[in-house]
C-alpha cells in the first residue's frame, strides 16, 4: 500500500519561531539564576514591536527583557529597519505576571502528598497542569524519527546557513519548506513534492531564487535517490519580499507540530517554549519521546507510540498507552516501561537535567532529533533489555 505523508519546517525567521525564540531565551536567563524558576512565557511579534507576556515564579531579583528580546532578534538576522522589524527600533513591551498560587500550590505540594498517599521525594510535586502528551519514534532514520520531518528541517537548517555564510546573499530571515514523502508498505521509497518558500530582497529574479535554493539547499540535503521524479517548488506565489513579524503576527506556541512529528502521529495540544519544567506539556513529552527512542533503539519494536495524561497537581500520570502499529507487543512493552521508567514531573526533571538552562538550544528546527539533547540519550537500552 502506498501512502504520501507531509511534514513541514519554518527557519528561525519566521515569526512564531522568532516569539519562541524569545521565550525560550527568557525562561533560560531565569533559570540560570534559580533553578526553580516556574515560568510560562508568551510572545507576541508584529510590525515593529515585541509583546512579552506571562506568569513568572522565580528568586531572580532582575531579568532584562528588554535586552535578551533585542539580542535574540538580532541573531535571528532582524537588523535591517527596512524589514519593518529589527531589533534596535521595535518597541519592546513588559507584560509579565507573577504565577496564579491555585497553580502553585498543586506543584509545591501534590495530591499525593498532600492527602498522605506517599512521602516519597518525586510524589511531592505535582503535575503544572492537565493534559496528554505523545512520545514517539521510528527506525526509518538514523535519529529515529520520521523521515519527513527530518528531511524538513535539514531544509530549513539549510536555507538559513547558506543565508547567514552569504551564500545566497539575496535571502532574508523568514522561510518554510515542506516534504511530501511516499511510502510503500510503511517504508519510505522518494519524495513526491518539495515545497521551499523563502524570503527574499526586492531586486532578484524569480530564476536565480530557484536556482539558488535547488543548488545550494535542496541538492545538498535530501538524497539524490529520493528525489527522482519529484516536483519542486520554490516560492509557489512568485514573491515573497514582505515576511517576518511585518508580514504575518507571532505568537509563542504556532508551531507545535513543526516541534514535534510533522505530523506522523497524534498531538496533545501543548505547546513547548517559554515553559520550565513543570509544566508536563514540555518535560513529559520530551520524557515520552525519551522512553519511545530507548525501546525502539533496545528492538522491542520497529516504531512507537507513547500516551500519557496527567492532572493538574497530581504527580503520578493518570494514564499510559502504547501502540507499536503491530511492529511489536504493546502489552509487553507497556510492562517493561512501568518497570524502567518514572513518569512523576520531578523524576522526569531529574533523570533529563531539566532545571538547567539548555532551552534555546531546542527551539529552532525541532525538539527531537537533535543529538546533544538528553532526551535524545540512549543510555536505558540495557536496562529494557535486562527487564524484558
Amino acid at each position: 500500500m502506498q501512502r504520501i505523508i507531509s511534514s513541514e519546517s519554518v527557519t528561525e525567521g519566521h515569526p512564531d519561531k522568532v516569539c519562541d525564540y524569545i521565550a525560550d531565551s527568557i525562561l533560560d536567563a531565569a533559570l540560570e539564576k534559580d533553578e526553580n524558576s516556574r515560568i510560562a512565557c508568551e510572545v507576541c511579534c508584529a510590525t515593529g514591536l515585541a509583546v512579552v507576556l506571562g506568569e513568572f515564579d522565580t528568586a531572580t531579583d532582575f531579568i532584562d527583557v528588554q535586552k535578551i528580546a533585542r539580542s535574540t532578534i538580532k541573531e535571528v538576522g532582524y537588523t535591517d529597519p527596512a524589514l519593518g522589524f529589527d531589533y534596535r527600533t521595535c518597541a519592546v513591551l513588559n507584560c509579565i505576571n507573577g504565577q496564579s498560587p491555585d497553580i502553585a500550590c498543586g506543584v509545591i505540594s501534590s495530591l499525593e502528598n498532600r492527602t498522605g498517599v506517599s512521602s516519597d521525594k518525586y510524589d511531592k510535586v505535582g503535575a503544572g497542569d492537565q493534559g496528554m502528551m505523545f512520545g514517539y519514534a521510528t527506525n526509518e532514520t538514523d535519529e529515529l524519527m520520521p523521515m519527513p520531518i527530518t528531511l524538513a528541517h535539514a531544509l530549513t537548517y539549510q536555507l538559513a546557513a547558506v543565508r547567514k555564510a552569504g551564500e545566497l546573499d539575496f535571502l532574508r530571515p523568514d522561510g518554510k519548506a515542506m516534504v511530501a514523502l511516499k511510502y510503500e508498505d510503511g517504508v519510505p521509497v522518494g519524495v513526491k513534492t518539495v515545497v521551499v518558500s523563502a524570503q527574499h530582497d526586492e531586486n532578484v529574479s524569480e530564476a536565480d531564487i530557484r536556482n539558488g535554493i535547488i543548488e545550494c539547499v535542496i541538492n545538498r540535503v535530501i538524497p539524490e535517490k529520493l528525489m527522482k521524479g519529484a516536483e519542486i517548488l520554490v516560492n509557489p506565489t512568485g514573491r515573497f519580499v514582505v515576511g517576518g513579524p511585518a508580514g504575518d503576527t507571532g505568537v509563542t506556541g504556532r508551531k507545535i507540530i513543526v516541534d514535534t512529528y510533522g505530523g506522523a502521529i497524534a498531538h496533545g495540544g501543548g505547546a513547548f517554549s517559554g515553559k520550565d519544567a513543570s509544566k508536563v506539556d514540555r518535560s513529559a513529552s520530551y520524557y515520552a519521546r525519551y522512553v519511545c527512542k530507548n525501546i525502539v533503539a533496545a528492538g522491542l519494536c520497529d516504531k512507537l507510540l507513547l500516551q500519557v495524561g496527567y492532572a493538574i497537581g497530581k504527580a503520578r500520570p493518570v494514564s499510559l498507552f502504547v501502540d507499536s502499529y503491530g511492529t511489536g507487543d504493546d502489552k509487553k512493552i507497556l510492562e517493561v516501561i512501568n518497570r524502567v521508567f518514572d513518569f512523576r514531573p520531578a523524576a522526569i526533571s531529574d533523570k533529563l537535567g531539566l532545571k538547567k538552562p539548555i532551552y534555546r538550544l531546542t527551539t529552532n528546527y525541532g525538539h527531537f532529533g537533535k543529538k546533544n539533547l538528553p532526551w535524545e540519550q540512549l543510555d536505558s537500552v540495557n536496562k529494557i533489555k535486562a527487564n524484558i
